[in-house]
């Protein structure tokens, strides 16, 4: 039987539960409550960048909430793909879609099951399908049918194949760079995205068929083609962009050529002032001719073998290099080269592709670090009078490359300095990178950033939270009835001890 005593206890307890309960309910009832979105996941998107000299596939992610419109993209990994560029399987029945299977098949084991439906894929071409267009339309557009039928096959939200322009490679490329430098939105230490309010940086791309220039100005930009008007983050960018066509490494090495072999007047043998003096080989006429950048030329042996004899002569090879350009005519207040127009530089600038790869091959084999036009040229110097075995010891680069890095070096001097106009001053703000923190840099981020602002924002899901102040003062109430019912719980218990004494 329970005792009087036993029973109050009871009754104390019980009331200040239910007590507690009554506030409590009253209490979630009337303070305010706000709404907190839930974990937005992420959404996926693959980007394949078809070079003139091979294709890389990049994948993107970003959270399914998107900042001003934008999507926060970061690289999740990248597939190179064996073998050359699309445009080189032209006339290769099913040669092109075969090198995009490896990077594909990558693509469907990285990216979560669910969102394959999601996830777009896009793949652009750049200079070399833009050379293949102008030289063999049929071919182009066979080969660009052939990667959309590749890609199709796949589960993924395919949109598209298409051959870029030079002026979207060269925004793109502009937009990923100051993207990676945190220059249009970062992530601050209290969990917010903010505006940086930083000036933005120059890109130089320096491609195997082409090469772009783009920087943000408030100059008049004289020919509108080279004017772009952009919006990201919530703010609105000018831009001044060129790509120059034939201007890519590649592309240059063969005009080079053609160069050579029209002042020396032979189509059998040549001397290479830019190739070690120790290096001599022999290649296909048709080759050096083979591509709309070089005029085609008469021979009597078009299908013969040009013999090429290296020099490592600097002097003549600047002058050679120096007759690719043209400086001499321009129908606007100021140009670069070859009459295009180009407002005054201004501001720091990125230089990636192979303007890094010559700029490090330089540091490397020379030993000079290159912070002027003039460390430019004494590298260049440098590496004109070495031998290629004296370079193949200096550096782990591919051999095969070795023999082409005084025409390159060249070849980017005159460029940087006599066409694009940098100097003492403003050469120093060029900053040579691959990659910034663990992405690649190059056009696709910059695409991929503004394809995700077509991109609907997924729908999080939304749960009730009470707001800051209202969990305070609750905690804050909470403490003071449990206080006073111990207090009071306390008091019963001693008067029930000493009721039984009594």
């Amino acid at each position: 039987m329970v005792s009087t005593g036993n029973r109050q206890q009871c009754q104390i307890i019980t009331a200040t539960g239910a007590l507690f309960l009554a506030v409590g309910g009253i209490l979630l009832l009337v303070l305010p409550s706000e709404d907190i979105k839930g974990s937005p996941g992420f959404m996926y998107g693959i980007v394949l960048d078809a070079g003139s000299s091979h294709t890389s596939m990049f994948i993107y992610k970003w959270p399914a909430d998107k900042q001003n419109g934008t999507g926060i993209v970061s690289q999740h990994s990248e597939c190179h793909a064996k073998g050359g560029g699309i445009s080189s399987y032209a006339g290769v029945k099913g040669g092109a879609a075969r090198s995009l299977k490896e990077c594909m098949d990558k693509a469907m084991r990285e990216i979560p099951t669910v969102r394959y439906k999601y996830t777009p894929v896009y793949l652009g071409a750049t200079a070399g399908m833009r050379l293949l267009n102008i030289s063999k339309p049929k071919e182009s557009a066979e080969v660009l049918k052939e990667v959309e039928e590749k890609l199709k096959s796949y589960p993924f939200s395919f949109k598209g194949a298409s051959i870029l322009t030079g002026q979207e490679e060269g925004a793109y490329g502009w937009i990923t760079v100051n993207y990676l430098l945190e220059n249009y939105i970062k992530y601050g230490f209290v969990g917010q995205w903010i505006t940086p309010g930083r000036d933005t940086v120059g890109a130089l791309d320096f491609g195997g068929a082409s090469t772009q220039i783009t920087f943000v100005t408030k100059q008049t930009v004289e020919n509108k083609d080279d004017l772009m008007k952009l919006r990201l983050y919530g703010r609105d960018y000018q831009i001044y962009t060129h790509s120059f066509l034939c201007y890519g490494r590649d592309q240059v090495l063969l005009r080079l050529l053609a160069h050579l072999i029209t002042i020396q007047g032979s189509d059998t043998s040549i001397i290479h002032p830019c190739y070690p003096a120790d290096y001599s080989s022999s290649i296909k006429l048709s080759s050096v001719f083979d591509t709309p950048c070089v005029e085609k030329q008469t021979s009597s042996n078009p299908d013969g073998e040009l013999q090429i004899k290296g020099t490592g002569n600097y002097n003549q090879c600047l002058g050679n290099v120096s007759q690719l350009f043209s400086f001499s005519s321009c129908s606007y207040s100021k140009c670069s080269f070859d009459g295009v127009f180009q407002p005054n530089i201004t501001g720091n600038f990125m230089a990636f592709s192979a303007f890094f790869y010559t700029h490090s091959f330089l540091q490397e084999a020379t030993g000079i670090k290159i912070w002027t036009p003039a460390h430019l040229e004494d590298a260049a110097r440098v590496i004109c009078n070495m031998s290629l075995q004296e370079m193949g010891k200096k550096s782990q680069d591919n051999e095969s490359r070795l023999k082409d890095y005084c025409a390159v070096s060249v070849f980017v001097r005159a460029l940087l300095v006599n066409g694009y106009s940098f100097n003492d001053r403003t050469f120093p703000q060029i900053s040579f990178q691959k990659k910034a923190g663990d992405t690649s840099v190059g056009w696709s981020l910059g695409y991929m950033l503004s394809l995700s602002n077509l991109l609907p924002a997924e729908n999080v899901a939304l749960k009730k939270s009470l707001r800051s102040g209202a969990w305070s003062f609750l905690i804050f109430l909470f403490s003071i009835l449990l206080t006073s019912a111990l207090i009071f719980l306390f008091r019963a218990i001693c008067h029930k001890n000493k009721d039984d004494v009594v």
